[in-house]
């Protein structure tokens, strides 16, 4: 056991059927916790409770629509009943909705806007309350890069990933103020990940998602991990997109949506599709999602059909900042942000 804090201790996992919230499951159920896993498909947090009940641990499987404030009330419940307690919550919601604002249907937006703002405040009310009544706790709330960085094709999800920074900072200075100190609220912002969350979004690019230098899922399942023992620790995201933005955030802003225009224009064509936002699909179903690897075969095709173009990517960028910016967006440099109320 590498983490003795997390032994006993009771946590909740929602969106736990796949991605960063299966992954964190496994780690956390490994570590010595009682996992609580909330998700639609009921067949697939029963099948990962099973796997980590036969290694010896314990977990509850809950199905649980984010969306619906009754079914966060009775996952809270179920919580409480089974183990007594909840010592964290992970509130890991959110859907996205990609391509240009205009080609999204409003039905789109209005899903993604509901679900990602308004599940993550069920979500923080349910285990805020909890927390309050037993005196201590921690919520782990996971927003993105989008929350500080803005960017192109993901206009409705980034301005709900904005809402998840912005809450996470009133949560902590209303506790701050109320003298509450053994509770605390720690914030996840990751850069773009490889995980089924870009299968199971609404896809109107045209095309296949994709994005610039994406990360292993283990990195942000990690930080998730760290903030259940240390929400008041300091990091920050993508360093270069962090200190770029705050200096220049027009600039960043730019650079950023050239990126995500250049990946968009680089994938296969695919048909319009509302992924998963509405109801659950089968697809999508382990903690990686695939797309790194079909982002390879993608280039190798562009490569064949007209040479390497390395045109945009030696064109000088005329500032240091956003040079760093770039430089920032590897993998070795990527560090995630989680502050909480100390």
């Amino acid at each position: 056991m590498l983490t003795p804090e997390l032994n006993g201790k009771t946590i909740v996992i929602t969106s736990a059927s796949s991605g960063f919230g299966r992954g964190s499951a496994e780690k956390l159920a490994a570590e010595g916790a009682n996992v609580v896993l909330a998700a639609r498909r009921t067949n697939l947090i029963e099948e990962l409770v099973s796997e980590i009940e036969t290694r010896g641990g314990k977990a509850l499987a809950v199905t649980t629509d984010l969306s619906s404030p009754e079914d966060i009330t009775r996952l809270k419940d179920a919580a409480v009943e089974r183990f007594g307690k909840g010592d964290v919550w992970i509130n890991n919601v959110g859907i996205g909705a990609l391509g240009f604002f205009w080609d999204i249907p409003i039905e789109d937006h209005a899903r993604v806007l509901d679900l990602n703002i308004m599940g993550l405040v069920y979500g923080a009310h349910a285990a805020l309350g909890l927390f309050r009544a037993q005196g201590h706790g921690t919520l782990v709330n996971v927003g993105s890069i989008d929350s500080e960085v803005p960017l192109a094709y993901q206009a409705s999800y980034a301005a709900s990933k904005a809402a998840v920074l912005s809450l996470s900072r009133s949560l902590n200075e209303e506790l701050r103020l109320t003298k509450q100190s053994d509770i605390k609220v720690a914030t996840i912002m990751p850069w773009a990940v490889d995980t089924p969350w870009w299968t199971h979004a609404a896809n109107y690019t045209g095309h296949e998602p994709r994005m610039m230098a994406m990360d292993d899922p283990q990195i942000v399942i990690d930080a998730i991990v760290r903030a259940c023992v240390d929400p008041n620790a300091r990091r920050h995201d993508s360093e270069g997109f962090d200190i770029s933005h705050h200096l220049f955030p027009d600039l960043t802003e730019r650079v950023s949506a050239n990126i995500a225009d250049r990946e968009v224009k680089k994938a296969w064509p695919a048909p319009g599709t509302t992924g998963s936002i509405y109801e659950p699909m089968a697809e999508g179903s382990g903690i990686g999602g695939g797309i790194r690897e079909r982002m390879k075969q993608e280039d190798r095709d562009s490569a064949n059909d007209r040479g390497p173009n390395t045109e945009n990517l030696r064109k000088p960028l005329g500032t240091s900042a956003c040079q760093k910016l770039l430089d920032g967006s590897s993998t070795k440099k990527r560090k995630y942000h989680h502050a909480s109320q100390s």
